[in-house]
């Protein structure tokens, strides 16, 4: 892949020249905007996140949820329990990456991760770093789906500016330890990432050196670590990409979770990877055939009857290198929506229905989608974690642009399965008019038969204090608008009618259901007149009494100026007791909250915050439940530096 690596390389550089640049060095130390962490095998050694200011803002506190596969999958086609999804995502580039979002909608909000099992945060260059911990932001999301996520290890050729010795540096023993596995060991578990994926391509190594490799991805591996090997060292130490499982990389292999087989594969050659990881006692889809759709996205050729013959069990997994293409390559954020959706969906944008001449049918129609909705509460805003402004309850608190994965929701399972006659309704996510977040589900058209539309695969037992709330609006009229719950073999549905041209808060019990499962939420619409639908939030939750109480300790850690008007402070608090889902800070200017931003952290960099005529700004920090139930807020007041 060196031609790969050269634009990664080129393309970080020059990113990090130029912000260099644009930062008088005298202002460079006063800058309170913490990154995510990078480091060369000499400089993690002496990495401690007890010195390192920015590790606080580097930790991700979403424990890895549960996913399990919906009572009715969407295709028929897909295959469940056989290959796994690896995608290789580069959110930025190495240096200078905001910890915890930035001012700005434009950016890669994952959000098909019903279809991902692992995501490997790429990234890496000679110039910058070679070893890459996650942001805490993409770590949030992932987790919250069921998703794990890897940091990356970019050892990369002597042509990209790689050096023999920075291998040597990375396995070097003292005693039976690896000092630089332990420190990585040690970043992996402080920030909450799950492990490490390894891609050494630096040439000129030797079999010592190659044995020394291998017992370093075991030494890793032990701690509990995930690991995954990318294809490039041989048994060796030289750099020969095999495209296969074979004998001069099985050694690896033995030793990680994973092998990402590099792009060049063919039929025979992945047929005999599946074979020899059998003879290993190893699953063949621990082997993930590599895609590489940086340039083409859904247009790149793929010999996709290898990897997925028809009628048999599929051959690996998949690993996709660079799936935000859709992004990359869009012109608009609907734009992007609308690559992402054929990519994972396929170009008829329905999981149910990928019947098509198209070479690429979309990754739902191999791959059956898993949810992770498997206990109480259960919440979503329909927020994707990035937007044009943030509302909370109904009421815009902020028309400033922005990006944070923290706070993304759990997404519809099925986008978009809508079931009926004739013309049917258009499901959408609406950045326009959120209710809780940046976006919010809307429904749009003029069915002329019941419209089905399917929304959330769950597995959720329900308790005798179980209830379904949803939030929506609607023009005009009757909103011709019901919610169709699953629950065991029962369909029960729930009229939503009734004129509401604002937003309007339904709450249904359901206690007559202990005991059974809720396997699915959906919308039918009625025939009838056009419709415009908006949905702020749908939740099935046990109600709580009492609020979360509030954080304690706010302190504000630093101050820097902007402007002549503006600041932006790092603030850091103690947890509130309890489950907290995230933390919001707010601005009161006296006569209105303005939303500043979120985390599900102790620490958060604010980067813009109005002062007064008289230099200061009051700030209120609240803690937010699973069940979105808001503790009292926790003040600070900040005084602006000159």
């Amino acid at each position: 892949m060196p031609t790969r690596r050269q634009f990664l390389v080129l393309s970080s550089t020059a990113a990090l020249a130029g912000l260099l640049s644009e930062t008088p060095a005298s202002a460079a130390d006063a800058v309170a905007q913490p990154y995510a962490s990078y480091w060369h095998p000499a400089t993690i050694l002496h990495w401690d996140p007890a010195t390192d200011r920015d590790a606080r803002y580097n930790r991700s506190t979403v424990p890895l949820a549960k996913r399990v596969v919906p009572a009715r999958p969407a295709n028929a086609h897909a295959h469940a329990g056989e290959a796994r999804v690896q995608a290789l995502v580069a959110y930025a580039p190495t240096s200078n990456n905001p910890s915890q979002g930035s001012l700005d909608m434009n950016y890669y909000a994952t959000n098909y991760w019903q279809y991902i099992d692992e995501l490997v945060f790429w990234g890496g260059s000679a110039s910058e770093g070679l070893i890459l911990a996650p942001n805490p932001t993409v770590t949030d999301a992932a987790h919250r789906n069921g998703v794990r996520v890897l940091g990356n290890v970019f050892l990369p050729p002597t042509a990209y500016g790689g050096q023999l010795q920075w291998v040597r540096d990375f396995v070097k023993r003292e005693g039976d330890r690896f000092p630089v596995a332990d420190k990585m060991i040690q970043a992996a578990r402080y920030c909450g990432f799950d492990g490490w994926f390894l891609n050494q391509e630096t040439a000129g190594g030797n079999t010592q050196l190659a044995q020394d490799m291998r017992d370093f991805i075991g030494y890793l591996r032990r701690s509990g670590l995930r690991i995954i090997w990318y294809d490039a060292m041989t048994d060796s130490g030289s750099v020969s990409w095999q495209n296969a499982l074979t004998a001069r990389n099985r050694m690896f292999f033995e030793q990680s979770d994973e092998m990402f087989l590099n792009f060049w594969w063919s039929a025979q050659g992945l047929a005999n990877s599946a074979a020899l990881a059998r003879q290993m006692n190893r699953s063949p889809y621990d082997l993930a055939s590599g895609v590489d759709v940086e340039a083409n996205g859904y247009n790149t050729s793929v010999d996709w009857a290898s990897v997925f013959p028809e009628g048999r069990p599929h051959t690996t997994s998949l690993g996709f290198y660079r799936p935000e293409w859709t992004f990359k390559s869009a012109t608009s954020p609907a734009d992007f929506y609308a690559r992402d959706n054929r990519f994972w969906v396929g170009p008829n944008g329905d999981p149910a229905n990928t019947t098509t001449t198209a070479a690429w049918k979309g990754v739902a129609h191999h791959i059956t989608e898993l949810t992770p909705i498997t206990s109480l509460p259960f919440v979503t805003n329909f927020n994707t974690g990035h937007g044009k402004k943030f509302a909370v309850n109904g009421t815009v608190r902020s028309t400033q642009a922005w990006n944070n994965l923290s706070l993304q929701d759990v997404l519809p399972t099925w986008r978009w399965s809508v079931t009926g006659t004739g013309t049917k309704v258009v499901p959408s996510l609406d950045w326009d008019d959120p209710y809780d977040g940046g976006t919010a589900l809307k429904i749009t058209g003029t069915p002329v038969s019941a419209n089905d539309v399917r929304l959330f695969a769950t597995s959720v037992k329900l308790t005798g204090e179980s209830q379904f709330e949803i939030v929506h609006r609607t023009g005009a009229g009757p909103s011709r608008l019901q919610a169709v719950l699953r629950i065991g073999a029962i369909e029960k549905v729930l009229d939503l009618g009734g004129v509401s041209g604002a937003w309007r808060r339904s709450v249904f019990p359901l206690g007559e259901h202990a005991g059974a499962t809720l396997t699915e939420i959906g919308l039918r619409v009625l025939p009838g007149a056009a419709v415009t639908a908006s949905i702020g939030r749908i939740a099935v939750a046990d109600p709580v009494m009492t609020p979360p109480a509030a954080p304690s300790a706010v302190q504000v850690e630093q101050v820097s100026r902007t402007d002549a008007a503006t600041v932006s402070a790092r603030l850091t608090w103690k947890r509130a007791p309890g489950s907290v889902r995230q933390y919001r800070v707010h601005q009161w200017t006296g006569a209105e909250r303005i939303f500043l931003g979120g985390t599900t952290g102790d620490a958060y960099f604010v980067p813009a915050i109005a002062l007064t005529p008289g230099g200061t700004a009051s700030i209120e920090v609240e803690a937010v439940s699973e069940a979105f139930d808001v503790s009292p807020p926790a003040r600070v007041s900040i005084t602006g530096t000159a």
